[in-house]
């Protein structure tokens, strides 16, 4: 699977501002497209299925993993993610940049693979910002704000397998780091 077009993976742990940051940077360049992940959770507020992601069933994705559908999946909080290889594929065959959001354990897989990304991982500014973000948000039960908090420790422990880490304490400083990160590597 080696095309022309450059892969990018961004990774953080729940409520560390990964999806505003990314949003940030797809707006400012054209030449990158954004993966959309197929999921077996339920949708969020204002979330779009094929816009955020594919929301499928269990079933459903239990078959394009026995398939060979995905280039890389993991189960996280209780539901599948995992994105497609034939959407990998053929975008970077047309030489064209691709972003993934995906969790640290797809990532290890990607990293693992021939693929040669872009790593890159979003840290929260403390551990103690992070449970805030996270209670602020107002969409998960204290049981499930637990476990994302539990699951953001091990997500951070792995933070120097990525090749550049981005701080989002103050959010233009990050979207002005993440930014510069993908003008060195789209050069």
């Amino acid at each position: 699977m080696t095309g022309i077009g450059k892969l990018f993976v961004i990774s953080a742990p729940s409520g560390a501002g990964k999806t505003t940051l990314i949003r940030q940077v797809l707006n400012r360049f054209n030449s990158l497209s954004y993966s959309v992940s197929h999921t077996t959770r339920n949708p969020r507020k204002n979330e779009q299925d094929g816009r955020d992601y594919f929301f499928i069933s269990t079933e459903a994705f239990e078959q394009k993993i026995d398939q060979g559908d995905l280039l890389e999946w993991a189960k996280v909080h209780d539901n599948y993610y995992g994105t497609s290889m034939e959407i990998v594929k053929k975008t970077l065959d047309k030489g064209l940049n691709l972003l993934l959001d995906i969790d640290v354990q797809g990532a290890g897989q990607i990293m693992a693979s021939d693929l040669d990304p872009v790593t890159i991982f979003i840290m929260p500014p403390s551990f103690e910002i992070l449970s805030q973000r996270l209670e602020c948000r107002g969409t998960d039960s204290k049981n499930v704000i637990s476990r994302r908090l539990e699951n953001a420790k091990f997500e951070m422990a792995q933070k120097d397998r990525y090749q550049h880490v981005v701080i989002n304490d103050d959010l233009d400083e990050a979207i002005e780091a993440l930014c510069l990160i993908f003008e060195k590597e789209m050069a």
